[in-house]
């Protein structure tokens, strides 16, 4: 009874959203702005809704049901021809969708280039390391500490392909097996989130051709999540090393991530790091 009344209440919190965003935001348009004659007797300013509806190419009955958040029927396509005639933004079309219970569209491809803001914090990380990653583990920045940490470098470098098919790699991880059924979860999880992406299929696909491992560890079907964790490798001249890394999404980069690692507590990581970073190989 207790869940039934509070589906019931969360259905009428999303009504009156939709009620009020989409009345607002027809009110925020003026006829003459979609081509419409202003005429008189208007009582309020903005559009009407049966101007939205012809306009959008729905019926005026339909559109307001939908303004009253009523349980009906919505497409994608309709749901667009109602954004496209009342300006809706990127964000404003979203919320729109999530409003009448569908999943938004994926969004289109971005600008993989960083802000110089926050290139700066990549930079400044040091002596830690730090990295973005894209949607796809494509790395699209990276410091100098996680290029001499773990090998990593701007361009055309993937951090998946990287952990299972470099042997230098699999040999200085710790807890290799753990550490691969965790990253295969990750990918997993997201691949999930862009249903319509075929790259992450085509990368699954390549991986279980190339590396047994991976393709024992897909099959598995595990889901994990990479917020936060530990990671733990041998350095060829600095030893053990063990970092606590967060993982940040980047809200004007959607699908990318900042990775930021700090050496783990009761341990002499930063020391030596601190020694790794200023030795001549380090330089070069």
């Amino acid at each position: 009874m207790e869940i039934s009344r509070l589906s019931v209440d969360a259905r009428a919190r999303r009504s009156a959203e939709i009620r009020e965003f989409l009345r607002s935001r027809r009110a925020r348009l003026s006829p003459q702005d979609l081509g419409i004659p202003g005429g008189s007797g208007r009582r309020t300013p903005g559009l009407r809704r049966e101007e939205v509806a012809v306009l959008a190419g729905v019926g005026v009955s339909w559109y307001t049901w939908l303004e009253q958040g009523r349980e009906i029927n919505v497409s994608a396509e309709v749901l667009d021809a109602i954004a496209g005639v009342l300006r809706l933004d990127e964000t404003e079309r979203e919320h729109l969708y999530l409003l009448a219970g569908l999943n938004p569209p994926p969004k289109p491809p971005v600008d993989q280039r960083i802000s110089g803001g926050l290139q700066r914090v990549i930079d400044e990380w040091l002596p830690r390391p730090a990295y973005v990653i894209d949607r796809h583990w494509n790395l699209v920045a990276v410091n100098r500490a996680a290029r001499i940490v773990f090998g990593y470098d701007k361009g055309d470098h993937n951090c998946l392909v990287d952990f299972f098919v470099h042997v230098d790699g699999r040999t200085a991880i710790c807890r290799w097996e753990d550490a691969a059924r965790a990253i295969v979860g990750q990918f997993r999880a997201d691949a999930a989130r862009y249903p319509d992406d075929p790259e992450f299929g085509r990368l699954a696909s390549d991986m279980c051709r190339v590396s047994p491992a991976f393709a024992d560890i897909w099959a598995e079907h595990r889901v994990g999540s990479a917020a936060e964790g530990l990671k733990i490798l041998h350095h060829p001249l600095a030893g053990e090393l063990a970092f606590q890394y967060t993982t940040l999404p980047l809200t004007d980069l959607p699908g990318h991530r900042l990775l930021l690692y700090t050496p783990a507590q009761n341990d002499d990581t930063d020391v030596r790091l601190a020694a790794l970073l200023r030795t001549p190989e380090a330089a070069c």
